[in-house]
Parts: C-alpha cells; sequence; structure tokens
C-alpha cells in the first residue's frame, strides 16, 4: 500500500570526453559567467528584501545569502538558473508560505536547474489541492544535481519531491538537515520522495513523524542511506522508515531506524515490492544498524528482490522476523529479546548507545564489501543532525550503530561531505566513484558552485595556466 509513481523509463546515457579534454583535464573545466559570480545578499537593509527577488536577479554561479532575522513568509519562486547556491545566513532563514500556493503548484522552491545548492533554510507550508495532485514541496527538484545541507522541513505534503529531468542521471545528496510531519494524509507524499536518479545519498540527518507516508523513499539506481536517525516515534503514523521500490544498489549503514506502534505498515526497510524495472541492479546491504520494532511484529526487512540480501552487524529488536528473504546472508547480528538484552543507555530516549556490559561489544565482523564498497561504518550519527568518527574501541568491531567507548572526533559539521570510502568534498552531489564535487557536481565530473571558501582565478591567472599548457604541450610534440 502507498504507493506511487513519479518518473520516467530509466535510459542510461554514455559520454565521450573530446581529446583536449582528455589533455587539459580539469582546467579548462570551467563554466559560464562563472568570473563573474556574485553573492546577492537578501533581508532587511540589504539589496533584496526577499529571497525570490535574489533567485530571479541572480547568474549562473552565484550565491544567495538570506539574512535569518528577515520575515520571508508567502516567498516562493521557480528557476532554471544553474549552478546557484541559496543559503541562510547568521542563523537559520525560515520561509513558511502556508496558505499561498506554491511555485507553478509543486514546491516552495521549483528548480529546474542543474547543480543546485540549498543551505541552512527552514521551509515549510508547502502545500496543493487534492485536485491538483496533492504534493506540494519544500523543494521540488526536476534538474540534474541537488545538495541539501543543514535545512529544516517540515509541514509540507513533501519534504523533498524529486524527479531528475533524464531519468538514470543526476545525483541528489542530503546531509545534516531536519525531515518532520510532511505528508498529506493520504499516503502517497512522504518526508523525502526520491526519484529515479542515479544516485541518492541521505547521510547525518533526522527524518522523523511523518504523516501517513515514508520517512524516506527513494527509486535512484544507487541509494545511500548513511548514518542517520530515521524514527516514527510514540504516536507516530508513518508507513515505512526506508522504502525502496524499485531496488537497485541500496546501502543502509549506521543508522537507527525506529517503527512505531502506530503505524500504517508492518515493515522497516521495504525492498524492490514494487518491481525493479530493466537496468538496475537489486543488491540491499544493511549494516551496523541499530533497528526498533516497537509494534513488536512484521519484519525488519522485507526484501522482495531476487539477489539475496546482505544483513550484517545489526541490532534487531522488539520482535518480528528480521527478514522476509529465505536466501538473505545474516551474519553476526543480535536479535533481541531471543539472543537477550542488547543493554541500550536509554531506550525510552532513543539513546541506543550501548552500556558497559553490553552482548553486542566486540562481538560483530568485518563486513568487508558490497559492490566495490566498503561496508565498516565511517561515523555514528550524533543527535540532532550531526556525526562524529568511529573508531573500534575493543578487539572486534561491536554490533548496532554505536561503537561502545567510541573516541572519534568531534561531531559539529565543518561543511563538508563525507562518504564511506573517505572521499570529500565542499557539498553538492557524490559523484558515481564515491568522490564529492564542490558544491554541485555535474553528470561530468565539473563543478559550477563555488563556496565562500573558494576563489575564482582571474584571467591573468587563467592565461598563465593556458601558456604552461601550450608550452607543456609543444614540448611533447618536439619530443616524439
Amino acid at each position: 500500500m502507498h504507493r506511487t509513481t513519479i518518473v520516467s523509463t530509466p535510459t542510461r546515457t554514455t559520454t565521450r570526453a573530446a581529446a583536449i579534454g582528455l589533455l587539459f583535464g580539469t582546467t579548462l573545466c570551467l563554466c559560464p559567467g562563472l568570473a563573474q559570480a556574485a553573492t546577492l545578499q537578501v533581508g532587511p537593509g540589504k539589496t533584496y528584501a526577499k529571497p525570490c527577488a535574489a533567485i530571479a536577479a541572480a547568474k549562473a554561479g552565484d550565491v544567495i545569502e538570506i539574512e535569518a532575522s528577515g520575515t520571508y513568509t508567502g516567498d516562493t519562486c521557480a528557476w532554471t538558473t544553474d549552478n546557484l547556491t541559496v543559503r541562510g545566513v547568521n542563523g537559520r532563514a525560515k520561509i513558511d508560505i502556508t496558505g499561498t500556493t506554491p511555485a507553478q503548484q509543486k514546491g516552495l522552491f521549483t528548480i529546474y536547474a542543474n547543480n543546485a545548492t540549498v543551505e541552512n533554510l527552514e521551509l515549510s507550508g508547502a502545500a496543493i489541492s487534492a485536485a491538483a495532485g496533492n504534493n506540494g514541496a519544500g523543494i521540488r527538484h526536476q534538474g540534474l544535481n541537488l545538495t541539501v545541507r543543514g535545512c529544516y522541513f517540515h509541514d509540507n505534503q513533501n519534504g523533498i519531491l524529486g524527479a531528475p529531468s533524464t531519468g538514470g542521471m543526476g545525483q541528489i545528496l542530503v546531509e545534516y538537515s531536519e525531515f518532520a510531519k510532511n505528508g498529506a494524509g493520504d499516503g502517497y507524499s512522504h518526508n523525502l520522495y526520491i526519484g529515479n536518479y542515479a544516485k541518492f545519498t541521505l547521510q547525518h540527518s533526522y527524518s522523523h513523524r511523518g504523516n501517513v507516508g515514508h520517512l524516506v523513499k527513494t527509486r535512484a539506481y544507487a541509494s545511500h542511506i548513511l548514518y542517520n536517525r530515521i524514527t516514527d516515534e510514540p504516536g507516530g503514523t508513518a508507513s515505512y522508515e526506508v522504502d525502496i521500490p524499485n531496488a537497485g544498489t541500496a546501502y543502509v549503514i549506521g543508522n537507527l531506524i525506529e517503527q512505531a506502534s502506530t503505524t500504517q505498515n508492518p515493515a522497516l526497510i521495504a525492498f524492490g515490492e514494487e518491481g525493479v524495472p530493466a537496468g538496475y541492479d537489486n543488491r540491499l546491504f544493511v549494516v551496523g544498524n541499530t533497528l526498533l520494532n516497537t509494534k513488536g511484529s512484521g519484519t525488519f526487512v522485507m526484501n522482495q528482490a531476487q539477489a539475496a540480501g546482505v544483513l550484517t552487524n545489526n541490532i534487531f529488536y522488539g520482535g518480528g522476523t528480521v527478514s522476509s528473504q529465505a536466501t538473505a546472508i545474516l551474519t553476526t547480528n543480535f536479535v533481541a529479546p531471543a539472543m537477550g538484552d542488547p543493554k541500550f543507555v536509554n531506550l525510552a530516549a532513543f539513546d541506543v548507545h550501548l552500556a558497559t556490559g553490553s552482548p553486542c561489544a566486540d562481538k560483530g565482523s568485518d563486513p568487508g564489501q558490497g559492490a566495490g564498497m566498503p561496508l565498516v561504518p565511517s561515523f555514528e550519527y550524533v543527535h540532532p543532525q550531526s556525526r562524529v568518527v568511529r573508531l573500534v574501541a575493543g578487539s572486534a568491531l561491536d554490533i548496532g550503530a554505536y561503537e561502545l567507548g567510541n573516541t572519534g572526533g568531534s561531531g559539529t559539521p565543518d561543511g563538508g561531505s563525507d562518504t564511506p570510502d573517505g572521499g570529500s568534498g565542499g557539498g553538492g552531489g557524490s559523484e558515481p566513484d564515491g568522490s564529492t564535487g564542490g558544491g554541485g557536481s555535474s553528470a561530468e565530473g565539473c563543478s559550477c558552485n563555488l563556496s565562500a571558501r573558494q576563489q575564482v582565478p582571474g584571467p591573468l591567472a587563467l592565461f598563465s595556466v593556458l601558456l604552461v599548457t601550450a608550452a607543456t604541450l609543444r614540448r611533447r610534440r618536439h619530443a616524439r
């Protein structure tokens, strides 16, 4: 139940690098208008009174800074300008459009552009009529590549609703963000609803209390659900906590996932229940999570794909079937209460760190790799919307999302994104190889979105680079 289709049939395209691009590498990976990139300021006493006025005036590569002290009620717009960064400053800027029709009856921000970055904003109140679809969104994304960082989406019909402009292309990265009480109550709208992008990453975030819909729903070819708190909580009415209806390659690593007793569906994680389209893989890796089933019955992992799911080092607490898949590969999991008490620090407060004497300490195994990606958890979720590095404190990995006695570094976000294989960058959507781009990655690895800390090379610097490159090519020709 509660199934929706929002995107076109996936297609795959192959890009061919020209010889000159291969010779020059990233030196000539330039974006139109980048040298003229500007910062447009919004708020009391600033050039622009409302965010949408600044967005309308912006050029590709510009940064819009929204003063948190301003009032932006009812401000909603669509844009097609590529490589924009829209961010709150001096606090989290709030835009509430309750009672105002979202732009194009789609989203508070309706984005057709490529490489958009939205940071440090609170977006709420996006709703349209049932006749129009009941699917207004805080962000409606229909371009390629979106980064959302440090944002709070609440009381919309969808928090984020995204469908790429080309099926099977583009990437979405969401990190350090919160989603609460989104959904129209019809089961077809969700806290997050991600279409058939090439890749979706949700990390270090908090999704909870969805209004009948799912807490996370993704149709991406590759879904990375990493180090989050995804909890329905007492009285919650969310359906699946994590729904991956078209399978794909999915990694669910290091999360706290909880199903309320008042849930609309009996499974915490659903995989492939709406079928696997042509061109998708169908591998599921569930590693190092703590899953709480307050309902006390149902299924923790409902896997309807053919390939065997890999479930390693998880705590399954509260009763119910671990996996619906008879061929699932189950390794060093802890199932409670059948295997005893895992000894959480404070279960009622959702503090599922392990207490001293936990039978889960030092009982995990090395999960190895899954489809080429390391499966050992790199981080732990820190509430709210943060993380710390996860270090093995004993003789072996602990079972569950937390390492007893972990001495990892600070959980304060530094503005960069991180991936399980160690790649990092200034944001903007993780690349297919696991790296991340600076503020919005393109499908071909060229980022056109600069953060405030990055410098645009001046004309003389670029000219010098070209001269050096030309001289190098000349020497190579003469050396033949």
